[in-house]
């Protein structure tokens, strides 16, 4: 019994060691950051608007090359009783208002934004080691809006926005593969308008919070959030920065 005890632990010791690399190597994995010496600070604020602040970041990072598309963002929403879903969208616009997306309004997306009308948007742009999380309410922009913004896109994406009801379950690819070339055959004369399906459309984000991080080697990273200003709220000057119109802004800990 002693040896079949020895023999079972012998054969098994391969595989633990196995599964072990696996996991360690993940677990070492390190890419550097930016220095200590290079920090963002309050004081390192272009504005003490935050929607200025996010147009001069955002300005650096489209025009850095290995940063694919400076508009992605991650869009996390949540039903009304707290089951959270995120996914990658495009931002289309920003303004002091706040940030434009569209979508297709059947989408498990906007029946989250339909019945729990909040959500969190994030950008990273990697080679900047930086990251924008914004915070906020959620509500459709105007018909006149989407029409227009839908006017203006490729003929292809238009064609895709009709085709696509966004999330249903399909027999196969080639069932939006053929209704696709029915749509290109029947919209080949480009003078032919396509028009904008009613299940598509636009919302905008409307901040009550915005973060800027940026990333240190050294894992002290920088974080300056900026909020609106609550309600009969006192402020501690000490920790608590007065920004332009409602805003306040604070340093928080990494």
């Amino acid at each position: 019994m002693l040896r079949f005890a020895v023999r079972c632990v012998v054969l098994r010791c391969p595989s633990v060691v196995m599964s072990s690399a696996k996991y360690s190597d993940v677990a070492e994995m390190r890419t550097p950051y930016r220095s200590s010496n290079d920090i963002f600070d309050v004081n390192n604020l272009v504005s003490k608007n935050p929607i200025k602040q996010f147009e001069a970041w955002f300005n650096e990072a489209k025009d850095v090359p290995h940063v694919g598309e400076a508009n992605a963002m991650a869009l996390a929403t949540a039903t009304k009783s707290g089951i959270p879903s995120v996914r990658m969208v495009l931002m289309k616009g920003y303004s002091e208002e706040g940030f434009t997306f569209y979508t297709n309004y059947e989408s498990r997306k906007a029946g989250e934004l339909e019945e729990n009308p909040v959500c969190s948007l994030m950008f990273y742009w990697d080679p900047l080691k930086r990251s924008v999380r914004v915070e906020g309410t959620v509500e459709k922009v105007s018909e006149e809006e989407s029409l227009n913004y839908f006017e203006q896109r490729p003929r292809q994406s238009r064609l895709g926005a009709i085709v696509s009801h966004q999330g249903t379950i399909l027999e196969n690819r080639e069932v939006i593969n053929k209704k696709y070339e029915e749509l290109l055959e029947e919209y080949k004369d480009q003078e032919k308008n396509i028009p904008k399906p009613s299940y598509w459309g636009g919302y905008i984000v409307r901040p009550t919070i915005m973060e800027f991080w940026q990333g240190q080697t050294n894992r002290l990273h920088d974080r300056i959030r900026f909020r609106k200003l609550k309600n009969n709220e006192t402020i501690d000057s000490k920790y608590t920065h007065q920004g332009e119109d409602d805003w306040v802004f604070e340093r928080l800990a990494p």
